[in-house]
């Protein structure tokens, strides 16, 4: 690949030409680049040579009247559409449509700076935005301009090294035995008591617990397997995959739950027998009232409705955080937690109740203390 600087108007002196042979195409036709430089000629031939270096390495991006909107659209349609679940691809789609085009998207994908993008985020904490919010909008952004420069469209993403807001942890919520017992009290009767059950019991996601099918359940041997999960989106209700491969597990029931559940597989089975065969074709442990998959906002909206009557302010989530912190409190080992709750990595269980394991520290030290004590005495 050879290239040279020439001056095509010899009466703009400050205006050189470069033209570049890149080789013949598939034709044997001889194929050439040619790009203005302005400046001096010692300028020029240093502009050559880094396109000449860029041509070799591949990097060179092609000048283009691409938008980011026109990018960000093809993105979502081109490969966020066969990476992630339908419930994520509205999530993305929804922060593309609600902050990234309104206050980014007419400009030139080639012409995005950093600081662009840093006034950007500065403008949606002035809007009010969490700083957490920010730093999913920064996610996506960052994603898809990875994507731009794997596809050379940019030569480098102007999301890198940017400076983000602060993210203050949140406070766990995890229900007190009281607030348990008054949760149960009030499902009593309801379609979601034995849901709620299982919940605070096995420590299950939402969308793992409506996913659940009799062949999931054994109450025999005492256990259940979340082998799916139940997903809502704009394209419908549909079971997919677990989370993560971790996500996937067997979990050991204790007894009142298996009492419960082994009560409500009976329920169960007479109302498919008064409804028909065709009544939960799908065999799901915890239906909705037609026998279909129960939706999700659905199921949350029921639950709702006895947090308001037992008078608790929670989220279906925090049964998840009482049921580690139930069992962490009770000196279960955190790995052992984090196999029940399906965390990629015990560390991510142990960073997210580094309040339950402090209190742990305090009663290893004590321990220390009545050893030691012992180890003198002896």
């Amino acid at each position: 690949m050879t290239g040279r600087v020439y001056q095509r108007d010899k009466s703009r002196r400050d205006v050189w030409q470069l033209i570049i042979e890149l080789g013949r195409d598939e034709n044997g036709k001889r194929r050439w680049k040619y790009e203005s430089v302005h400046g001096t000629k010692a300028h020029a031939k240093q502009v050559l040579r880094q396109r000449l270096n860029e041509l070799e390495a591949g990097t060179y991006v092609e000048s283009s009247t691409l938008t980011l909107a026109e990018h960000l659209e093809s993105w979502l349609a081109d490969v966020v559409r066969h990476q992630v679940g339908a419930r994520t691809q509205d999530r993305y789609a929804s922060i593309v449509a609600c902050h990234l085009i309104p206050r980014l998207g007419a400009t030139k994908l080639s012409a995005l700076r950093p600081d662009h993008v840093q006034r950007c985020y500065s403008d949606l904490l002035d809007a009010d935005l969490s700083p957490a919010s920010v730093h999913k909008v920064h996610v996506v952004l960052h994603s898809a301009l990875r994507s731009a420069v794997r596809t050379r469209l940019i030569a480098r993403n102007p999301c890198d090294d940017l400076v983000l807001p602060r993210i203050r942890t949140p406070e766990i919520k995890a229900l007190t035995d009281e607030e348990i017992g008054a949760m149960l009290r009030a499902a009593e009767g309801t379609r979601v008591a034995v849901p709620l059950l299982v919940l605070v019991s096995l420590g299950l996601r939402r969308g793992e617990l409506l996913g659940l099918q009799g062949g999931d359940v054994d109450l025999e041997a005492r256990t259940i397997s979340v082998r799916r999960t139940l997903e809502e989106s704009s394209a419908g209700v549909h079971l997919k995959q677990p989370k993560t491969v971790r996500s996937s597990r067997t979990i050991a029931l204790p007894a009142s739950t298996v009492d419960a559940l082994r009560t409500h597989h009976a329920a169960q089975q007479r109302a498919r027998l008064a409804a028909g065969v065709e009544f939960n074709r799908l065999d799901l442990v915890f239906p909705g009232p037609d026998g279909e998959p129960w939706r999700p906002s659905t199921f949350a909206a029921a639950c709702r409705r006895v947090f308001k009557k037992a008078g608790l302010t929670c989220r279906l989530h925090d049964l998840r955080h009482t049921h580690a912190t139930m069992l962490l409190r009770q000196g279960v080992h955190p790995k052992v937690v984090q196999e029940r709750l399906g965390h990629a990595n015990v560390s991510i269980t142990l960073d997210i109740y580094s309040h339950c394991t402090a209190n742990m520290q305090q009663e290893a030290a004590a321990k220390i203390d009545e050893a030691l004590a012992a180890a003198l005495a002896g």
